[in-house]
């Protein structure tokens, strides 16, 4: 193989590796929201799930789409602030 064809599967084999990060992020937050919710905790403000959720899927972002670091900063901040949310004990919280 050449050079530049080396540089393109060594970054398309980074942006899966990214987006898998990315994906498995979301499933997190929502998996945390989903159990907080059912434990009767409040789970903060609602846009800021909702707001992650469409900062992943949309195509306009701060980076390109092929780095989701920006996109996996957002979904870290919810899932943050999410179990942050004032009434959100850490004892309280499920797995």
């Amino acid at each position: 193989m050449d050079a530049p064809t080396t540089l393109v599967v060594v970054a398309a084999l980074a942006a899966a590796a990214l987006f898998a990060v990315a994906a498995t992020v979301l499933v997190r937050l929502v998996r945390a929201r989903r159990g907080l919710r059912r434990a009767g905790l409040p789970t903060g403000p609602r846009w800021v799930f909702w707001g992650a959720v469409l900062y992943f899927v949309l195509p306009t972002d701060i980076l390109p789409d092929p780095v989701y670091l920006d996109d996996i900063g957002v979904l870290l901040l919810a899932l943050r602030t999410m179990r942050r949310a004032p009434g959100n004990s850490p004892e309280q919280l499920p797995d």
